[in-house]
């Protein structure tokens, strides 16, 4: 039985979080870091919302992932070629940002940022690719959590650390100059991290690479209501998240100063130590017994917000309350990505995983986001987070009903 420390010591897990790091970094640098930058540069308000358009590419990346799987550079391997050769790009995309100003050169520094936004999408397409074939079945979740960590940690470098050192230390341009070095040496971790212990042939060819991944997919038993689950299984916790900003601000009464360190501090640590737990626990648990009790927990976590809405502000509360709840996001968010990743053949890894993140993707962004301001609207935020522990309980019911299929994953060879 594997421990806490045996299954994060793995050499094939430490390796993912230099790896995840490099995965979140450039994020911020196309999106709230850039946004800032070109507010301090007096860019107009219309060209700033354009901005927002730059991150197209990770909402599209599907499209090209049976590139990945298909091709790769003739060194380091299937995975880590792609990886190493997008993230030696980016440095020098990032780096030449800076080079350019939002007020003089908006269009070729928009530019250099869609390029930045492809190749970091790649750069993902890839490592997530990297991560399903390499892990052990006994170390998904660890290695889930680490991704995680790793990614958490560079949003944190490249949004808030960004910022404070733009403005105060080293200005813009010299800023994503650094951020440029910090992915160069990210990609010294790519060339030590090792290969994965099968290696799976590529796909013979693009028309395969492109249609057999579906195909083996659906051949499946149950394939229709494990993507219906991927959908459900969050959408709760997407549900109670979509406008808790919001909600702490307008509807509990707290300051945007409170609102702002509770979040940052609280959220983010509780974010951190859940999916580090559930990478440890899930080790013990197995994947449908783990996916089961964070899921249960996940739901529950959402009362919390209710118990604000009913109770006088105190940020004391908050603080609990954010943090158990990022906590049970944390352990589901663990075993969701190693379910992700159990469900992908190692043949077409980075399309089939490419394919599911997307999909998890339609509940937040389609579901909890348009459905979220008329349900607050008609019931009030007491009765919206009751219902949203109502919304989790079809991905459960869901769960359930698939129990053989997911026990068979951590059977499958």
């Amino acid at each position: 039985m594997a421990t806490f420390t045996s299954v994060y010591a793995s050499p094939r897990v430490i390796p993912l979080l230099v790896l995840g790091f490099a995965s979140g970094l450039p994020l911020a640098l196309t999106s709230g870091t850039l946004q800032a930058w070109a507010t301090v540069d007096n860019v107009s308000l219309q060209n700033i919302g354009f901005l927002t358009l730059i991150g197209t590419a990770y909402t599209l990346k599907f499209l090209w992932a049976p590139l990945v799987d298909r091709y790769a550079p003739p060194i380091l391997g299937r995975r880590r070629s792609w990886i190493f050769f997008t993230q030696l790009m980016l440095a020098a995309a990032i780096a030449g940002m800076g080079l350019f100003s939002p007020g003089n050169h908006l269009g070729l520094l928009a530019a250099l940022a869609v390029l930045v936004a492809f190749l970091s999408a790649t750069q993902d397409i890839a490592f997530d690719a990297y991560s399903t074939d390499v892990l052990r079945k006994e170390e998904r979740a660890a290695g889930a959590a680490v991704k995680v960590l790793g990614y958490r940690l560079a949003m944190i470098v490249s949004g808030g650390l960004a910022l404070v050192l733009a403005d105060q230390w080293l200005g813009w341009r010299n800023t994503y100059f650094l951020m440029g070095g910090f992915m160069a040496v990210c990609a010294i971790a790519t060339v030590l991290a090792p290969e994965p212990e099968v290696v799976a042939r590529a796909p013979r060819s693009l028309a395969v690479a492109v249609v057999e991944p579906l195909v083996e997919f659906f051949k499946r038993r149950g394939a229709i209501t494990i993507l219906l689950l991927i959908v459900l299984y969050k959408l709760g916790d997407a549900f109670a998240g979509a406008l808790s900003t919001t909600f702490l601000l307008r509807g509990a009464g707290f300051s945007v100063s409170e609102v702002g360190t509770i979040n940052k501090v609280f959220g983010l640590a509780a974010t951190i130590v859940g999916a580090l737990a559930g990478g440890s626990i899930m080790s013990r648990l197995g994947l449908y017994r783990s996916l089961m009790l964070f899921g249960l927990l996940q739901a529950i976590s959402n009362f919390g917000y209710w118990v604000l809405a009913v109770t006088p502000p105190q940020v004391y509360s908050m603080a609990l309350v954010v943090a158990v709840e990022n906590l049970c996001g944390g352990l589901g968010t663990a075993a969701f990505v190693a379910l992700l990743m159990a469900l992908c053949k190692q043949e077409f890894s980075a399309t089939q995983f490419a394919l599911l993140s997307a999909l998890s993707a339609v509940g937040r962004t389609y579901l909890a986001g348009p459905l979220t301001p008329p349900l607050v609207e008609s019931i009030g935020w007491p009765g919206f987070f009751v219902i949203t522990v109502l919304i989790a309980l079809p991905g459960l019911i869901l769960l359930r009903l698939r129990r053989a299929e997911i026990e068979g994953l951590d059977t499958a060879p």
